[in-house]
């Protein structure tokens, strides 16, 4: 539901009857000229067909290991699952059990392992008339092409109800909230302006994950200007990034999360470790945050391998609340993304399925959910990296959480 002169948006709500009829219903949050859009981005042919694609195979993307000894390099197939009789390198978590492989280079030993990159493999699950449900004119088609636009005239309520500020552990409701003048407002809470520079100072705020939540890390460098960003002497987008102010003792850290690492850019493996660790040896206290975003990197692979991920790093948030109930930790939930990209690996029907599993998850614990998802969808936005009002609306949101 949308009103570009207002900025404003939201999501809809779909209850599915299981007998072939659905009801889709709009809240009205705001007055004025609305037009509604419904979209039927894959049939459930489509559906059924991704789901039994995406856990068919680990080939989706294959991932290239460079090992270097002396002035001797060679690069060797990598992945999570390697189907091959050759003599395998494995790179185990013993604790959680995670695993990634790579072939054994000849005359190496597998702690010469260096640097990464991926590529997708020219391959499919799908057959050719599955294949045709995700050419473009197939995907997201609008289901009310001739709906005209409503018109919502105010309340006769004069009084709306005072909503609690935003806190840790709060339920959310379905739209979580809607977009007005390009703000977030939350359905059940409700969020305040908050001075980023105060709030941010003596917070250790950790940012761990994939691109969608360096994107911050890009908008605090931005908007906070006595930060000041530490050579960490590594190259590259993917490498760790360390921003701090030492006069109002504000540190502010992105990392990758461990494999899979989808990137076409080399990138070093050396400080690759899963989430799970990081947090296991953080001490924890009222001025540490942990925010953690994934999502977008699993989508290309079996389910299991995201809830295995997502359980091990619920039981180290587990583990930290336990030490420390006063460490802030946040969920950033997986958002949309491009509409006609490469549906078989990344579609969003593969990252709504990740987003509901988020949630079941984590819901347990006294942590914060940004939903990131309901966001993209109320700015009308398709895109793996959601623009600058989003980053911004998602920040604010981080604030009123910590502040």
């Amino acid at each position: 539901m949308s009103s570009p002169a207002l900025q404003a948006g939201a999501s809809g709500k779909v209850t599915d009857f299981n007998n072939g009829t659905y009801l889709v219903s709009f809240t009205l949050f705001w007055e004025g000229r609305v037009s509604l859009s419904v979209l039927l981005i894959h049939p459930s042919e489509g559906a059924s067909a991704l789901w039994r694609a995406r856990n068919q195979g680990y080939d989706r993307v294959i991932f290239t290991g460079q090992f270097a000894s002396g002035s001797s390099h060679v690069d060797t197939d990598c992945a999570l699952v390697l189907n091959t009789s050759a003599e395998l390198c494995q790179y185990l978590d013993a604790q959680d059990q995670e695993a990634f492989y790579c072939v054994r280079p000849r005359h190496m030993p597998c702690a010469t392992l260096t640097h990464m990159y991926s590529k997708n493999k020219e391959i499919s699950y799908l057959d050719k008339q599955e294949r045709r449900l995700f050419e473009r004119s197939n995907v997201g088609v609008e289901i009310m092409e001739n709906f005209n636009t409503i018109n919502v005239s105010a309340c006769n309520k004069q009084t709306v109800p005072i909503k609690k500020k935003c806190k840790l552990g709060m339920t959310s409701e379905i739209p979580s909230g809607h977009v007005w003048k390009d703000t977030w407002i939350p359905t059940s809470c409700s969020l305040i302006p908050i001075e980023m520079k105060k709030c941010l100072s003596g917070k250790f705020i950790y940012l761990m994950g994939d691109s969608t939540i360096r994107q911050w890390m890009e908008y605090f460098m931005k908007n906070v200007n006595t930060l000041k960003s530490v050579d960490l002497h590594e190259s590259g987008k993917l490498r760790h990034q360390l921003a701090v102010d030492l006069d109002r003792n504000i540190n502010i850290q992105w990392q990758k999360h461990g494999y899979p690492l989808i990137g076409s850019l080399t990138y070093s493996v050396k400080e690759i470790e899963y989430i799970t660790r990081v947090i296991d040896r953080t001490a924890g206290e009222k001025n540490t945050i942990i925010v953690i975003s994934l999502g977008q990197h699993f989508r290309p692979f079996p389910i299991d391998v995201f809830i295995r991920r997502a359980l091990n790093v619920h039981k180290a948030v587990q583990r930290l609340l336990l030490r420390s109930p006063d460490t802030v930790v946040i969920i950033k939930a997986e958002n949309t993304r491009e509409m006609y990209n490469d549906a078989e690996r990344f579609s969003d029907f593969h990252g709504y399925i990740q987003n509901l599993i988020m949630k079941d998850i984590f819901h347990d614990l006294n942590v914060g959910i940004i939903d990131a998802w309901d966001m993209t969808i109320a700015h009308g936005t398709n895109a793996v990296h959601p623009p600058q009002p989003v980053v911004r609306n998602q920040i604010n949101t981080l604030l009123n959480y910590i502040c």
